[in-house]
């Protein structure tokens, strides 16, 4: 079986230095809110090229702090509304109606998956006062115009990056681009943990202390309680582990990167549509996404033939019955990607017989 993704072989690339940084923790005795937090607080900072990095518990909890981060600081309010990409995972959207915001759902660029910067604008409101963009798949999604759309209205700029570490536009890190930056350390990810983890990247000095106190209790003192806040705190284990990581994750995209230029050039099949690549340094492949109207029949296929596929994902946010309210809502290029897309087997451990066999089977069908 050639596996979507073989975590226990990634995991084992760099097994020696992880057991050792682990070791280290379980021996200092020191289990929370210590050495190695800081340490890789700092050198994820320095890594993403920004000032300030809050560890917490995982990607969506980094999601919601920044918006409650906003709320505490008198920039947002209940009500307000945040544009968000329609195809994007659920957990974009929990995050803003987890705080009492209402999400715009904007359609995506049926080229790169990304939200549509020529949709966005007809989107404002008075209401509205962030863009929350999502480099869906590892593809970056800012532009210049979604930029300037920002400056324009004056909205916070918003990124979750949950898909695309150590992606790159002009030479500046996807979770630098906006105001804040949530990230997802789930272990599948190109810079995973070995359970769930999460970050905020900012520049924004009271944003970062805000959220740093929401997820200690609401506390920044100890047993004084500003805020009503949760306990989301990254742990010293994941934060060594993400730390001897985040050293390879250049090394690991780039073999990402060497996987998805042997699909592009050498899938020929007809009813397969590949991922359009315009600039190698923007997409670090965290998904390689390709699109069939014959899915379920080539998805079976490829599993008959012994390689594993996923599908990321197969029903939109807005037909979730979790969001009722929007099931009737209409989004046609949304729609399209959800029942056509299938993710082929990526990772950094993939060899080259499995690389050419997962082509091999694709010509086949």
């Amino acid at each position: 079986m050639i596996k979507f993704l073989d975590l226990q072989q990634v995991t084992a690339k760099y097994s020696d230095e992880i057991h050792e940084a682990v070791s280290r923790v379980i021996d200092s005795g020191w289990y929370l809110q210590g050495e190695m937090n800081a340490t890789f607080e700092e050198n994820y900072s320095e890594y993403i090229g920004t000032k300030y990095t809050v560890g917490v518990a995982n990607g969506l909890d980094a999601l919601i702090w920044i918006l409650r981060g906003y709320i505490e600081l008198g920039v947002m309010k209940p009500g307000d509304e945040v544009i968000v990409p329609a195809n994007t995972y659920i957990a974009t959207i929990l995050a803003i109606t987890e705080n009492g915001l209402k999400p715009v759902l904007v359609e995506p660029d049926i080229n790169t998956y990304e939200i549509d910067e020529s949709l966005i604008e007809e989107a404002i409101t008075p209401k509205t006062k962030a863009i929350m963009i999502v480099h869906l798949y590892g593809n970056c999604a800012y532009t210049e115009k979604i930029g300037k759309l920002c400056a324009k209205y004056n909205l916070k700029l918003l990124e979750d990056n949950a898909q695309a570490h150590g992606c790159l536009y002009n030479g500046r890190r996807t979770g630098s681009l906006g105001d804040a930056a949530a990230h997802s350390f789930y272990p599948g990810k190109n810079l995973g943990a070995l359970g769930d983890a999460g970050a905020v990247t900012t520049n924004d000095k009271d944003l970062a202390e805000t959220i740093r106190a929401l997820a200690n209790y609401g506390s920044s003192k100890k047993y004084v309680f500003k805020y009503i806040g949760r306990n989301s705190r990254l742990d010293e284990i994941q934060a060594a582990v993400l730390d001897i990581k985040l050293k390879h994750l250049d090394e690991d995209n780039a073999l990402r990167k060497k996987v998805a230029k042997y699909y592009i050039e050498n899938i020929k099949h007809p009813d397969i549509i590949l991922p359009k690549v315009e600039n190698w340094d923007r997409h670090v492949f965290h998904i390689f996404p390709i699109r069939c109207n014959r899915r379920e029949e080539l998805q079976n296929y490829l599993s008959a033939n012994g390689i594993q596929t996923i599908i990321h994902y197969p029903i939109p946010p807005h037909k979730q019955e979790c969001y009722k309210e929007w099931n009737d809502l209409s989004f046609p290029i949304t729609e399209q990607i959800h029942n056509e897309e299938l993710s082929l087997p990526m990772s950094p451990v993939m060899t080259i017989r499995e690389i050419e066999e997962v082509v091999s089977r694709i010509n086949e069908f």
